[in-house]
């Protein structure tokens, strides 16, 4: 059993859990509601957004499954990059567009994740 890997898995379903019920009355809810939108671009982020749900969520069984099967260490290296990724992207893109690092914080969550899955490829 691999700590580090269940850890990681905690962290990323919780950060599923932020997505889904914060985000969703937050971020998603007032997409629906916007009336300046056309229904083919609004849809699409709707979509993307529960895209985005079922990678996190995927994520986290990846984690936990590697954390628990020594042997699908193939998982854990799939969510650890996943966690890179969507870190280092959020950050390129606060810089690119040039916003607040307090108003897009993803990218703490998927470090946080990313560090704690890193450290479980030492043991």
């Amino acid at each position: 059993m691999n700590v580090y890997f269940i850890s990681a898995a905690a962290v990323t379903a919780v950060i599923c859990f932020i997505h889904c019920w914060f985000g969703g009355r937050y971020v998603a809810a007032p997409l629906l509601q916007a009336r300046d939108l056309h229904a083919v671009p609004k849809f699409t982020n709707y979509y993307c957004w529960h895209m985005v749900s079922i990678n996190l969520a995927v994520m986290s069984a990846a984690y936990l499954w590697a954390g628990l099967h020594a042997d699908a260490i193939e998982l854990a290296v799939l969510a650890f990059a996943l966690s890179v990724a969507f870190c280092v992207w959020n950050l390129a893109l606060i810089v690119w567009k040039k916003q607040q690092f307090h108003q897009m914080p993803q990218w703490s969550l998927f470090a946080v994740g990313a560090i704690i899955g890193g450290l479980g490829f030492a043991v």
